[in-house]
């Protein structure tokens, strides 16, 4: 006979089938009682589901239905472009906002000279009002002079188009695997310790100049890479 949280999990697999996105599961107590096992058990099958992608927890609020994880191909495309393409309405809480002197890794990594001024720009980003991922920015100060006068809550590369004429047009991204702890995964409502995407991104514009350089961490139940290799 099959474990009891696979049984559970096959249970509310079938369930789930006929529910909608953003739909609320019952909570751990009350499938504890309805299937006769312990929490822990429930947790088992939950966690399975999640690592498929099918759900997704908010720490405080319960667990939902999520349509399946977001794919993100080898495109450059923004995170507001991602989710609108999904039928998903993105939006942003911006967590701060300064001009800063560039670290010795942020100078290097947009090729600046040592104690350049960058903007730092750290915002949470959220698909229909779940946190999808957390992101900080890095942008040579003296290509967007008063850069942070302007709204940061909405697309950055729709600013940097429309108010400073710097397009990103290529990018070099690298991608890891990590856990999440602390206050990240406050942020994105996520248990401490669980997977989680770290895309690092240098944003090339059309005269060659690095112009962004980008750290963002996704939740690993709401997101992955999906890409064609060839021979």
């Amino acid at each position: 006979m099959a474990p009891k949280h696979l049984l559970i999990r096959e249970q509310l697999l079938a369930e789930i089938s006929a529910m909608h996105r953003d739909d609320a599961l019952p909570q751990e107590r009350e499938l504890a009682e309805r299937f006769d096992v312990s929490r822990t058990t429930v947790r088992q099958a939950l966690r399975g589901l999640a690592e498929d992608g099918l759900i997704y927890s908010i720490r405080g609020m319960g667990t939902f239905v999520s349509g399946g994880r977001i794919s993100k191909g080898l495109k450059l495309t923004s995170f507001s472009e991602d989710m609108r393409g999904r039928d998903m309405e993105p939006s942003s809480r911006v967590l701060s906002a300064t001009e800063m002197i560039a670290t010795n890794e942020v100078a290097l990594k947009l090729e600046l000279a040592p104690k350049s001024a960058v903007f730092a720009i750290e915002r949470l980003r959220l698909a229909d009002g779940v946190p999808m991922c957390r992101e900080t920015i890095y942008l040579p100060a003296h290509l967007f002079p008063h850069l942070l006068q302007f709204d940061l809550s909405s697309s950055l590369y729709k600013l940097m188009a429309e108010q400073f004429r710097v397009r990103v047009e290529n990018a070099t991204q690298r991608v890891s695997s990590a856990l999440i702890s602390g206050a990240d995964a406050d942020l994105l409502g996520v248990p401490h310790r669980a997977p989680a995407l770290v895309v690092s991104r240098q944003g090339v514009d059309g005269k060659g100049r690095l112009v962004e350089y980008a750290v963002s961490i996704y939740r690993g139940d709401r997101y992955d890479y999906s890409f064609t290799v060839q021979r």
